[in-house]
């Protein structure tokens, strides 16, 4: 391995979000090291410096992190008492483990919110049906820790629809939250980045649209919404990433409700799928400035470069065999030469992300055409012919 005058940086997790530093890290020279799950998964594509191992191994954390100042991640899983051990060890866990346990565990995040007087849903832990039904009808059910892309997630309108839900946090052995069903316009993000010596940096709110439970669409920014709900999803985020102790990327998904509020939904701590249309639509991309954060270096330009921008994820349809993947490049590529395409090396899966696609430009509707049809394309969605 090449010598390098830069601290390596641990990245725990091999997903597209490691892969997605990878660039920004090339740009910065800024070396990475990875603890990838399996052999050939997406960032140990493009991360040569890496390791296979179980992120829940405290030997194998320690490995990985062995001559590097700094660690952070591609998802929030790794157990609390294992960074805690890190830090003991003298390593910078960035985000640190008092602040991810709030990404970590739904009902810890729950508890704080309240204590910091942020708006959320009404929501309760819960230990069996009886306490649903005293909660109420229709709700949503949540194991606290371990769920994502609406996996771990239950809406329930009666007594007979929790069984699931109470039978998975068995099995995870954790516990259960139920939150009141909102009643909202839109989802919106409001993304930020905190270095540790406290200078942030926030992104323009966007707007969302969730399909299964996975992250479909985002605009930036998100259209008709008001200076002053933005200003406070964005005050919201700055505060929490404060509060919090937040180091790197911290997105705060929120519900616009029908009349006018906004609550605030999940929490992440990691470069986020809201965020993606930054690589294109932004000055600096949340991964860079998510390297930027974590390292402590002077954070870079949110601002957008256009009016607007639109992510579409390209995600796995119901025949593996149907997806074009990099056989769409041809077609996509020449109907809309200022397309951006994201591809996470990945096989196609029903329901998988596979990739994504950015497009900007001055007109919102024909940047969510190309990107629509992009996306639909690479899924397979459209026939050969051209247009």
């Amino acid at each position: 391995m090449p010598e390098s005058h830069a601290p390596t940086l641990a990245v725990i997790g091999g997903g597209q979000l490691a892969r997605m530093m990878a660039q920004p890290a090339i740009a910065l020279g800024l070396p990475l090291r990875l603890l990838a799950e399996a052999e050939g998964v997406s960032a140990a594509q493009v991360v040569v410096d890496q390791l296979v191992g179980d992120y829940r191994d405290l030997p194998t954390l320690r490995r990985v992190t062995d001559g590097c100042p700094v660690v952070t991640f591609d998802h929030e899983h790794v157990p609390t008492e294992h960074l805690h051990a890190l830090e003991a060890d003298g390593v910078a866990v960035r985000p640190g483990p008092d602040a991810l346990v709030h990404a970590q565990d739904k009902a810890v995040m729950r508890r704080r919110l309240a204590e910091l007087d942020v708006p959320c849903p009404r929501n309760a832990v819960v230990a069996d049906v009886d306490e649903v039904v005293a909660f109420g009808f229709p709700c949503v059910l949540k194991t606290t820790r371990g769920g994502y892309d609406g996996k771990g997630v239950w809406v329930v309108r009666e007594a007979a629809d929790c069984a699931e839900a109470f039978s998975a946090a068995e099995a995870a052995c954790v516990q259960v939250l139920a939150e009141e069903l909102v009643d909202f316009r839109r989802e919106l993000s409001a993304l930020v980045a905190r270095s540790p010596s406290g200078q942030a940096a926030a992104y323009p709110v966007v707007a969302s649209t969730q399909l299964d439970g996975i992250c479909h669409e985002v605009v930036a920014p998100a259209p008709d919404l008001s200076e002053e709900l933005a200003g406070r999803a964005q005050e919201i985020a700055l505060r929490l990433a404060g509060e919090l102790g937040v180091t790197g990327i911290l997105a705060v998904e929120l519900f616009e409700t029908t009349d006018g509020r906004i609550l605030v939904n999940e929490l992440a701590m990691r470069p986020h799928n809201t965020g993606h249309w930054t690589q294109d639509g932004a000055v600096t991309s949340q991964f860079e400035n998510h390297l930027r954060a974590v390292m402590d270096l002077p954070l870079g330009s949110p601002a957008p470069r256009e009016r607007w921008t639109v992510m579409v994820n390209i995600l796995g349809g119901p025949d593996p065999e149907v997806g074009r993947l990099y056989d769409g490049y041809p077609h996509a590529l020449a109907r809309d030469p200022h397309l951006r395409v994201h591809l996470y090396g990945k096989q196609m899966r029903p329901g998988r992300k596979v990739g994504h696609v950015n497009a900007y430009g001055d007109d919102l509707e024909d940047c969510l055409e190309r990107a629509r049809h992009a996306a639909a394309w690479f899924r397979g969605d459209l026939g050969n012919e051209s247009e």
